[in-house]
């Protein structure tokens, strides 16, 4: 059975290791260069699988016919992750994604999104999905198109799963666009910069009261890299705040942030399944992004028992 369905964009990464990030016209030295399965849904699901354990976690995208699509369903496969919510695209491409990376683990990315864009409302009707979100108690919606991630959560709505979502660069878009698919949202999760440029603000507080005016019980989760994560509770200002991992007092090394948000994500969902409260979800979702942090692999997360390792680590100092 699974009970974890993710949905949104899986990508193949080509990743670019360099001294550091260039400035505009500048020309950097590649030290190394590594191509991996990658997209933020995709992640998700990995790293959700690793903690949950195989068969548990199904990916719902989109690839297109071609040779990397064979290597993602692969992929996926041997990560023990439920691949038959993916939709081929005939004539399309598998989306890719072109990612510098620089000595202290910063990024830039480039998305080409390809048949990612091709999955629609109408492909949450079919029955290979609608059988995974029977089975489903938790549902991450992460960055398909607006109108496949409205039909998603109205659909998880219908049939009792909770719906937490990452809309990426659909919040560009702007509240207007964003509240259908809020409205059956349970857990809105953004970073404290795409809260600032969707709502004026990444005060705790603040979003709430603005959330509040338009759509009613949905809780925000706010991500601040490494400084941490809040999650904001209810309209009264309830907030609870989690610092990310002190790596380095624990005698460990940030070597790349890439992925590190669908890591935490991937923790915080798979927490949810296990029926852990918010405050604990939180506290494992911090752990897994900060582990990831310190491998080179965008899907860097941990296993189940490693995770339990550095919390007990964490907790130790």
């Amino acid at each position: 059975m699974v009970d974890l369905i993710c949905c949104g964009a899986i990508n193949w990464d080509i990743n670019l290791f360099m001294e550091r990030l260039p400035r505009t016209g500048e020309e950097v030295p590649v030290r190394e260069i590594q191509r991996v399965s990658g997209g933020t849904a995709a992640n998700v699901a990995v790293a959700a699988a690793r903690l949950l354990g195989p068969g548990s976690v199904a990916f719902i995208g989109a690839l297109g016919e071609d040779p990397i699509a064979e290597q993602q369903i692969s992929i996926l496969r041997n990560e023990g992750v439920d691949f038959s919510g993916i939709l081929i695209v005939p004539g399309e491409e598998s989306g890719q994604a072109y990612i510098s990376i620089s000595a202290d683990g910063a990024n830039e990315i480039h998305t080409y999104f390809g048949a990612n864009l091709r999955i629609t409302a109408k492909h949450f009707r079919d029955r290979e999905r609608l059988d995974l979100i029977r089975q489903a108690s938790v549902c991450v919606i992460m960055d398909p198109p607006i109108e496949a991630a409205e039909a998603l959560a109205t659909a998880c709505r219908m049939h009792g799963v909770t719906v937490m979502w990452d809309p990426g660069v659909y919040a560009e878009h702007g509240l207007e666009t964003l509240l259908p698919t809020l409205r059956n949202t349970d857990y809105f999760i953004l970073n404290h910069l795409e809260y600032e440029n969707l709502l004026g603000t990444s005060d705790p507080r603040e979003v709430m009261e603005r959330l509040d005016e338009h759509v009613r019980g949905v809780k925000a989760i706010i991500k601040h890299g490494a400084e941490g994560s809040t999650i904001c509770l209810d309209s009264t200002g309830a907030t609870v705040s989690m610092d990310a991992v002190p790596l380095e007092e624990l005698g460990l090394r940030v070597v790349n942030t890439v992925g590190c948000g669908d890591a935490f994500i991937g923790g915080f969902a798979s927490a949810k399944v296990e029926g852990l409260d918010d405050i604990e979800a939180l506290r494992h979702a911090s752990v897994a992004g900060s582990f990831k942090a310190t491998r080179k692999e965008t899907r860097g997360g941990p296993t189940r028992e490693e995770l339990l390792e550095l919390i007990e680590r964490w907790r130790s100092i």
